[in-house]
């Protein structure tokens, strides 16, 4: 009896014990995958702040994949030929057009990037329609899906049992009792509560549905933090969508007590679709096992003299941050001015000080982001970096016409980029995203043209006023700030 007393009383030091060993494993294992060093002592930090919960959050949401990667586009021999057959055609496509277009020049380095970074291949056919809103954008892609002949393929990070995403499955379920080919993936995360009675109608009619990265127990673990964040649609290799706008009636309606939903999408047609369509195809592969063959999928790559556009995705499936990479190059390399839209502003450090660089270089950079959020940890988030940027000359606008999700940048009026990336960790660093990357005059008026409506409609923050807020704010937004590269 005496013994057992003695261990009960014990236990509590054992367990102490063991939790230690376990907690300086685990930051052993951190520091040994060599990640960013924000990173890791944002992670530590929470191992040693939150007892057990650390642990388990460490399990569900900070385990590295990128660099073993999940699934790689190398393996796949019949993407890869489709996707390298034309760089040697296309190399010398950037001169031919600098010789129209010397602006382009300044540019070429980020195109250089994108090849090497992505194997994202130039395509120079393109038509570009820039779609604002929920308003534009879903009658535009209904009317698209409406005249597909063959096939249609979407890839979508969030799909909703609501009007919209009501209207699409019946749509969809329409086109494929008509003999159209369907392929659907979603995200689990993002549609996490989709019913299975909206999957199986459309499964029951002929669509094939797949998931990405089922979300259950055991597995959970291990896939819960890298999501698919990319929105994609293609309609018979020829015409694609891509930006930020998911299925769901906020994207069309607002958000209760915000307003109306801002975002952008771009409908394109030409090379572009197809990149989309193999960027689809890889995704495909990895949840059906399934690899699409034939003209009939994959339009072939054609010379011409459309909008010059790169297709470039982005996540654990990529040997490179290759966004990001864009991303920082593009405001690095700014020669007059740089404007941003993004729903969440948390920048790696190297987009950080690229803003900060470029600012204090004279060029004019501004952002807009959400004055009211539909996520307030990632808005406490975002408003830890404001004062920094304001020092440094950023010009910083809250948007105050409803909630701004557009991912917008527009730089020197000749590079503009449209997609899925958010200016924060989880989408330059974790999730799977894909973006548009357009060296076209004409695109980047229209791009910027709207931010500055945007700009009109959004409160210019002042350092001298935005210092003085109050201490709580403060204080969750250095709190917030720390949980940053894992929001």
């Amino acid at each position: 009896m005496e013994i057992l007393n003695s261990i009960w009383k014990s236990l509590p030091g054992l367990i102490g014990i063991l939790y230690l060993l376990t907690v300086v494993f685990i930051a052993i294992l951190i520091i040994l995958e060599n990640r960013n060093p924000v990173k890791t002592i944002s992670w530590i930090l929470v191992l040693v702040l939150l007892p057990l919960i650390g642990i388990v959050f460490y399990l569900f949401f900070g385990q590295e994949y990128r660099k073993s990667k999940m699934y790689s586009r190398k393996g796949l021999k019949d993407l890869e030929k489709l996707r390298n057959m034309t760089l040697e055609q296309l190399d010398n496509l950037p001169e031919n057009h600098f010789q129209i277009n010397s602006r382009l020049y300044s540019k070429k380095r980020l195109m250089n990037l994108m090849l090497s970074n992505s194997n994202a291949i130039l395509t120079n056919n393109n038509e570009i329609q820039v779609l604002r809103n929920g308003e534009e954008t879903f009658p535009e892609i209904f009317k698209t899906i409406e005249s597909a002949k063959h096939h249609i393929h979407l890839e979508y990070y969030i799909i909703e049992d609501d009007r919209i995403g009501n209207h699409l499955r019946e749509l969809l379920i329409r086109k494929a009792r008509e003999g159209v080919e369907v392929r659907l993936i979603y995200d689990d995360v993002g549609s996490w509560e989709l019913k299975r009675k909206f999957i199986r109608s459309m499964s029951d009619a002929g669509i094939k549905v797949d998931c990405f990265m089922r979300v259950r127990f055991p597995m959970l673990t291990s896939k819960v933090n890298y999501r698919n964040h990319r929105k994609i649609l293609v309609v018979d290799g020829e015409t694609a969508f891509v930006g930020g706008l998911n299925f769901a009636d906020r994207y069309r309606d607002g958000v209760p007590g915000i307003g109306l939903w801002r975002d952008t999408h771009l409908k394109v047609v030409g090379g572009g679709a197809t990149a989309l369509h193999i960027i689809f195809m890889a995704d495909w592969y990895f949840v059906s096992k399934e690899i699409l063959k034939g003209d009939q999928y994959f339009k072939p790559f054609e010379s011409g003299n459309g909008k010059l556009v790169q297709m470039t995705a982005s996540g654990p499936d990529s040997d490179w941050e290759s966004i990001s990479q864009a991303y920082f190059t593009a405001i690095a390399s700014a020669t007059n001015f740089v404007y941003i839209s993004t729903p969440y502003l948390m920048p790696t450090p190297d987009i950080m000080t690229a803003l900060k660089t470029s600012a204090l270089g004279g060029i004019d950079v501004r952002i807009i982001v959400p004055g009211l959020s539909d996520a307030i940890t990632p808005k406490w988030g975002t408003n830890s970096y404001i004062e920094e940027l304001l020092e440094a000359g950023v010009k910083v606008y809250f948007y105050r016409a409803g909630f701004i999700h557009s991912k917008v940048i527009v730089v020197d009026g000749i590079f503009s980029s449209v997609g899925t990336a958010n200016l924060d960790f989880r989408s330059l660093e974790t999730n799977f995203e894909v973006n548009a990357m357009i060296y076209d005059e004409e695109i980047a008026e229209v791009l910027a043209s709207q931010f500055l409506d945007d700009q009109d409609k959004s409160e210019l923050i002042i350092l001298e006023e935005w210092i003085k807020r109050p201490r709580i704010n403060k204080i969750k937004e250095s709190f917030s700030r720390l949980l940053s590269p894992m929001l």
